[in-house]
């Protein structure tokens, strides 16, 4: 009965079905997975939220691990204003600007880098003239631990007063002493005439939505099979006209 499935152009169809069956499959898991990570990522982001300010010193003591994102920190020293860097090209709600790094001496003498907020721009990714300056004197700020960006070497070194990202781990010669890692975003105290950080997108994207959608897929190559295979049954049981006749 089910010997014409032994046929070539049954055997390519079953190959295709198989074939696609199996990477809908596979792409399901992955955008499931990616879905779980991202709820995974939120929580720790979250929680380093909701957690009370520890100096910086501290939180990174160990050296920096991704766990630490959004970590609210604090540090208490002098701006050197002197060594004052803008990040080119930081685009904010579809507005040219720049973001303004300013390293924050400890009192240890250890530096770490301060992001005090961002300021419209001219297009071409230069710093505005009017950038507010860093407060003068001891200070106590208040911030998230954010990232080193993984650019390479050209984008964030920097010349001229500027980089396209920041990785303090390409500044000791320009600041003369090796930053902590990562930055700090500035939430505290407030910079007149620059925007402080973005809340995190603690989102979840549509990773559960395309891993449904490629399960759907998947299925639906089994089922077209399955009906394929019971429409050419049908069609071998079902007598032709010329045999009723005889």
């Amino acid at each position: 009965m089910f010997r014409f499935l032994l046929s070539p152009r049954w055997i390519g169809l079953a190959v295709f079905v198989v074939a696609m069956a199996t990477t809908s499959y596979v792409l399901g898991g992955w955008q499931y997975d990616r879905w779980e990570q991202r709820k995974a990522d939120n929580a720790i982001v979250e929680a380093n939220l909701d957690a009370e300010p520890a100096p910086v010193s501290d939180v990174l003591a160990d050296g920096w691990n991704p766990d630490l994102e959004y970590r609210t920190v604090t540090a208490t020293g002098t701006f050197d204003s002197s060594r004052e860097v803008t990040v080119r090209f930081a685009h904010r709600d579809g507005q040219p600007g720049v973001q303004v790094i300013t390293p924050l001496r400890l009192a240890d003498g250890r530096v770490v880098l301060v992001d005090r907020g961002w300021i419209q721009g001219p297009r071409n990714g230069e710093a505005p003239e009017d950038v507010p300056p860093a407060p003068s004197g001891p200070i106590t700020i208040t911030g998230w631990l954010q990232p080193a960006s993984t650019a390479d070497t050209a984008a964030t070194t920097p010349r001229d007063g500027q980089v396209r990202a920041v990785n303090g781990a390409r500044w000791t010669e320009f600041l003369g002493a090796e930053p902590l890692p990562g930055y700090v975003a500035l939430t505290e105290p407030k910079q007149e005439g620059l925007e402080g950080p973005v809340d995190p997108d603690l989102g979840t994207g549509p990773h559960l939505f395309y891993s449904m959608q490629w399960y759907f897929f998947m299925a639906l190559a089994l089922l077209g099979y399955v009906l394929f295979v019971r429409a050419e049954l049908r069609e071998r049981r079902t007598p032709t006209s010329e045999t009723a006749a005889s």
